[in-house]
């Protein structure tokens, strides 16, 4: 062992004094008295070195001859004193926090945890510690070697206004995926494969946000039902790809292979967006396994309550990382910066990102975290999107994140659900979630497309579901329905679950189509979520975490029958329609006011009569609305100095269940329309084309919506 140096952290494999190869093993435990460093062989016998050099609170050594594919863990010595808080336990093996790749899998046998997990006396059991060795059970660190060339490598560098996005779990879009080889499916090399990219380019969405990919673990309370952690919202390893999604190996291969991913999604024009678990970890509350970070330094890492047995849970998953300590504030910067520079990566979402944004205990929109995110110059140009709650107190901020972020819009996702089962009071709400949601974002520059729209997301009901059931069935996850939101806003129309009523099956098509159009014609910027545009259903179940079969997958039969054949033609028809048209991709705020002297309006509210809204028809209740779009009159200017102008649009939703009669508004407005979409129809092949004069009643059937385009 060499003294070595002490940035960067993690195990660097690089040349060293005299030129001789070896890697670099450096690594941050504040309180601790010593470290070893443990390296493994290929039959698991351990060497122990151990860390001699201390550097601002950073042990550190550089070890000659270990080279990439090196197995290691760290066994870090302190005192045992739970009731401060202090939890040093060095017969646990614990992983590097900046481990770039992880062996093994996660078991939970008793001697994982560093309290005796099975003592009679299980209201004080965490404060006796466990003395047996966990390394026989736990996975270990890889070192890797940096040598990708992402030279030929373009960025798609999408325009927030122009992007859609696309929700995918790498494991569960491929699974069942009949064009992608056997041994590859769930997978990385899966999803890079040609027929996964060609379903992504031809729907056209422009990025892809993958449900959780860094090196996870599953929960006692699931493996002892004989399940395992789908989502996968339980991070252990912030730097390393989830191993199990590799189809070429873990000694450090699936890091490769992730790069590879990452590179023909962006030749094909597809941003990768990970959805990123910073606010807690899979070592859970007092009572959970010892992993890493809480046998490195629990009172570093960690809020701890006022009792320092217990940890403040502001996640609900029973810890939160302490983002106000630097060490654990670089570690997360750390990491995104790898993601980014090394990984290819075009930006992250956040999982409850108000807990990342609290300082002492409140969130605070000038926390460290975001003020960090605010000004460093690699993290500040990517994509940023924020969870925008927790479960804490205070932690319900939708609308309140800085500038540079967009957010999670569930007020959307409430408020076109309830227009569309019946349930809104009035269209207030609704009008200003379809126009991008002003009430909400335009402050401090804020645009539009501060507002990611949706309707579903991986967490709730799919959509063919949300149409299907009232109630959630979630009998399959074990905690005997108890898990899962009661709040669905759904509407079965008429049937709880599958059905062989051909009226009641009609209807749940059209009312998916009626929410998947709302969603595409929205001002912000649309997420779809992989399988929704195939009828993809859970049976009912609302949250699928644990669900890593069939359930949870995507069915890739569903678009060769008829229904689902043709929702997914409509998807991509409106997202052809969307990239077309910059009055659907809108840069700024709609005014609402005339922009020239014949009284047009850059955007316009009608009731049914024809007739422009008055303050009292937004509050009255109806199941009726049209929404104007000029073209004529869209802000900013194109990368000539052009004005931007396009085709002017109406909508008209009809949430009612028998048909009404619309009047077309005339002049200004239009001498004609011409129709591009009626929800209704089942095939939109017969839809377009049919003209209708301004002035004209035409008659809008129940439950639909109808897309004309102004002619004139």
């Amino acid at each position: 062992m060499w003294p070595g140096a002490p940035t960067p952290l993690g195990a660097r494999f690089r040349a060293g004094p005299g030129g001789a190869s070896g890697t670099n093993f450096a690594l941050w435990a504040g309180g601790a008295e010593a470290v070893e460093l443990c390296l493994f062989d290929e039959d698991g016998t351990e060497t122990r070195l151990p860390l001699s050099e201390l550097t601002h609170e950073i042990w550190h050594g550089f070890v000659p001859g270990v080279r990439p594919g090196q197995r290691y863990g760290y066994r870090v010595h302190g005192r045992w004193d739970p009731w401060t808080g202090a939890r040093w336990n060095a017969a646990k093996l614990l992983l590097d926090p900046y481990a770039r790749a992880v062996d093994g899998d996660f078991r939970l046998p008793p001697e994982v945890y560093g309290h005796v997990r099975d003592w009679p006396e299980q209201q004080v059991a965490d404060t006796v510690r466990d003395t047996r060795d966990s390394a026989p059970f736990v996975p270990k660190g890889v070192v890797v070697h940096d040598d990708d060339d992402w030279s030929d490598d373009r960025r798609p560098k999408t325009p927030w206004a122009d992007s859609v996005i696309y929700e995918v779990h790498v494991r569960g879009f491929t699974m069942r995926h009949p064009g992608i080889p056997e041994e590859l499916r769930g997978t990385y090399a899966g999803l890079a494969h040609p027929a996964a990219i060609e379903h992504l380019v031809s729907l056209g969405v422009t990025a892809v946000e993958l449900l959780p990919v860094h090196q996870f673990a599953h929960e006692d309370h699931l493996l002892r039902r004989g399940l395992r952690n789908y989502w996968g919202y339980n991070s252990i390893g912030y730097f390393a790809p989830h191993a199990a999604y590799s189809a070429s190996g873990t000694a450090g291969q699936q890091v490769g292979e992730f790069k590879r991913m990452v590179k023909a999604l962006h030749a094909a024009g597809i941003e990768v967006v990970l959805d990123v678990v910073y606010n807690h970890t899979a070592e859970a509350s007092e009572l959970g396994p010892m992993l890493s970070l809480r046998g490195i330094d629990n009172r570093g890492y960690y809020r701890l309550a006022a009792d320092a047995r217990r940890y403040a849970d502001y996640t609900g998953c029973g810890n939160t990382l302490s983002v106000v300590q630097p060490h654990v504030l670089r570690l997360i910067t750390d990491s995104l910066r790898y993601w980014v520079t090394e990984m290819g990566v075009d930006g992250f979402r956040f999982d409850l990102a108000a807990a990342l944004a609290r300082s002492m205990h409140d969130v605070d929109m000038l926390s460290p975290f975001l003020a960090t995110i605010a000004q460093d110059p690699v993290l500040r140009r990517v994509k940023l999107i924020a969870e925008p709650w927790d479960v804490g107190n205070g932690g319900y901020q939708v609308g309140a994140f800085p500038p540079l972020w967009t957010e999670w819009n569930d007020r959307y996702r409430d408020a076109v659900r309830d227009f569309w089962r019946g349930a809104l009071p009035d269209v207030r709400d609704l009008g200003y979630r379809l126009s991008g949601s002003s009430d909400l974002y335009a402050w401090g520059g804020r645009r539009p497309y501060a507002s990611v729209n949706f309707i579903t997301a991986h967490d709730g009901f799919t959509l063919r579901d949300l149409v299907s059931y009232e109630a959630k069935h979630n009998e399959a996850n074990g905690e005997g329905n108890r898990d899962g939101t009661n709040d669905n806003r759904s509407w079965n129309c008429g049937a709880e679950g599958e059905t062989d009523d051909p009226a009641v099956n009609a209807l749940r098509r059209r009312q998916v189509r009626n929410l998947l159009t709302t969603l595409l014609l929205s001002t912000g910027v649309p997420m779809l979520v992989a399988g929704d545009e195939m009828g993809r259903t859970q049976g009912g179940n609302n949250n699928g975490y644990c669900q890593d079969n069939e359930l949870g997958w995507v069915d890739w039969s569903l678009p060769e029958r008829a229904g689902p054949r043709g929702l997914l033609d409509l998807t991509s028809r409106l997202l052809a329609l969307r990239h077309a048209h910059p009055v659907l991709r809108r840069r700024a705020f709609f005014s609402g006011r005339p922009q020239a002297a014949d009284g047009l309006r850059d955007l316009a509210w009608f009731t049914a009569a024809g007739a422009e809204m008055t303050e009292g028809d937004w509050y009255a209740r109806t199941a009726t609305i049209g929404m104007y779009l000029s073209g004529r009159d869209i802000p900013g200017r194109d990368a000539r100095g052009e004005p931007v102008t396009d085709d002017s649009f109406l909508a008209v939703l009809h949430a009612g269940a028998e048909p009404v009669d619309f009047r077309l508004p005339g002049a200004p407005w239009a001498e004609a329309y011409e129709l591009v979409v009626d929800t209704a129809r089942e095939d939109q092949a017969e839809a377009p084309g049919t003209v209708h004069p301004g002035g004209e009643v035409v008659e809008v059937p129940a439950r639909s919506v109808l897309l004309l385009r102004v002619r004139g």
